[in-house]
Order: structure tokens, then C-alpha cells, then sequence
């Protein structure tokens, strides 16, 4: 009789592990088709892109520096233009990387004064208006 419990409850113990084994099979299988999905190179870019604008100091690095380029660019565009003249485009190459240069490393302050600007334009307005209002 003790032989056959013991049976027993060896089979009932052998049944619950098989039991708990399928579940962590499936839930394995899902960690593996999370895991999978978020390894996709489009998941991957998404992850990136979120995490740089995420980061405020990454912006500022970003922005200050795709702006500085942009600036470098369109003084070379206005120097040199279009014109075929060997002289005038290493002249807008030069400036193009001056003012590249010029704008990374200063771009802390160009925002702020952009910024000063900016909020000196817009508050006159509003004390333009609140004085009227008065």
C-alpha cells in the first residue's frame, strides 16, 4: 500500500512539472517573439530615434549642430552659387567650413540670444496689448 501511494504521488509530482513545463514553454516562446520583433533593424532605428530625442542634451547637440551645417551650406550656396568658377567655390568651401565651425562651437549662446530675441519680440506684444488694455 505504501508502495502504491508513493506511485502516486511520484506520477501526480511528475504531472504537475509536465504541467508547469508547457507553461514556461509558451511563455518562453513569447520573451523569444518579443525579443525577435524588437531585434528587427526598423524596431532598432525606432529604439535609437526615441532615446536621442528623449535626451535634451542630445537634442541641443543635434539641432546645434545640423543647424550649423545647414548655415555652412547655404553661405557656400550664396557665395558660390551655381557659377563654374573654381576660385569662387574653394572660397565658399572656406566659408562653408568657417561658419560650420563657427556655429557648432558657439551654438549654446546663438540659442540663447535667439531666445532672448525671440521672447523680447513677443513680450513688447504683450505689454503692447496689456497697455492698451489699461
Amino acid at each position: 500500500m505504501i508502495k502504491k501511494n508513493a506511485v502516486n504521488s511520484l506520477k501526480e509530482s511528475i504531472r504537475l512539472l509536465e504541467i508547469r513545463q508547457a507553461e514556461e514553454r509558451i511563455i518562453l516562446k513569447e520573451h523569444l517573439k518579443v525579443t525577435m520583433e524588437s531585434m528587427k533593424p526598423v524596431n532598432l532605428m525606432i529604439s535609437y530615434l526615441q532615446d536621442l530625442t528623449g535626451s535634451a542634451e542630445l537634442k541641443t547637440n543635434f539641432f546645434g549642430t545640423l543647424i550649423s551645417i545647414i548655415s555652412g551650406y547655404i553661405t557656400k550656396k550664396m557665395v558660390a552659387g551655381s557659377k563654374s568658377n573654381p576660385f569662387m567655390k574653394i572660397l565658399g568651401s572656406i566659408l562653408q567650413f568657417g561658419v560650420t565651425s563657427v556655429i557648432s562651437k558657439n551654438a549654446e549662446s546663438i540659442w540663447d540670444f535667439l531666445d532672448n530675441l525671440f521672447d523680447r519680440f513677443f513680450h513688447s506684444e504683450e505689454k503692447e496689448v496689456s497697455e492698451i488694455e489699461t
